[in-house]
């Protein structure tokens, strides 16, 4: 008698586990390396890059204030570069490039205003353009702010150490041109359609 062979009733259906092909992961749960860098990750990156330019612009400053103390002398310019830059020795109870004389003690709760706000903000970063603008704008501000404080006549009516002198311009230090630098890269920032978090405007 001859045994007949008996067939599956789905000839569709896969014999073994080896037949079985297993279904790719997805980039996002398998961790892929191109995958993008986490938020928290950029976030801390342009921190860290606001604090470095802040702490550059600050020691900068204080320290060409000190050299400028120590080795000018008020009402005896030295010429740098012909007439085109001047080291001028001045004491400015203003604001930047000498204006605002006389309100010193509105001046200083401005400028400390725009350092706590600019902390706070910091914490949105996500561009280098905003960092390095912010880090200017706080080192800057806290580079006057420190002068404000601590020199004579009295705190927070100290006179900002200027020094610095071109042809028909006011006498003004490395924190006012670190200030005047952040609003410019920050009008740049704007005009290109970069937000403060690092993302792009759609524009129509």
């Amino acid at each position: 008698m001859q045994r007949t062979r008996r067939t599956s009733l789905n000839d569709d259906a896969p014999t073994s586990s080896d037949d079985v092909t297993p279904e790719p992961a997805d980039a996002e749960s398998a961790g892929s390396p191109s995958s993008p860098e986490p938020p928290a990750n950029r976030s801390w990156k342009w921190i860290a890059l606001f604090g470095v330019a802040g702490i550059l612009v600050l020691g900068l400053d204080q320290l060409t204030k000190a050299l400028a103390l120590a080795h000018l002398t008020p009402g005896e310019p030295v010429n740098v570069i012909g007439s085109l830059l001047k080291f001028n020795l001045i004491r400015n109870s203003g604001a930047a490039f000498s204006l605002g004389a006389g309100y010193t003690p509105v001046i200083s709760v401005i400028q400390i205003a725009v350092a706590i706000g600019v902390v706070y903000l910091s914490r949105k970063l996500g561009s280098a353009g905003w960092a390095v603008a912010f880090g200017l704008l706080f080192g800057g501000a806290v580079g006057n702010i420190t002068d404000r404080i601590f020199r004579p006549p009295s705190p927070f009516h100290g006179h900002v150490i200027d020094f610095l002198q071109t042809p028909h311009w006011a006498i003004f230090n490395v924190a006012d041109m670190a200030v005047t630098s952040a609003a410019i890269l920050l009008v740049i920032q704007t005009l290109r359609g970069i937000r403060l978090d690092g993302t792009r405007e759609q524009r129509k």
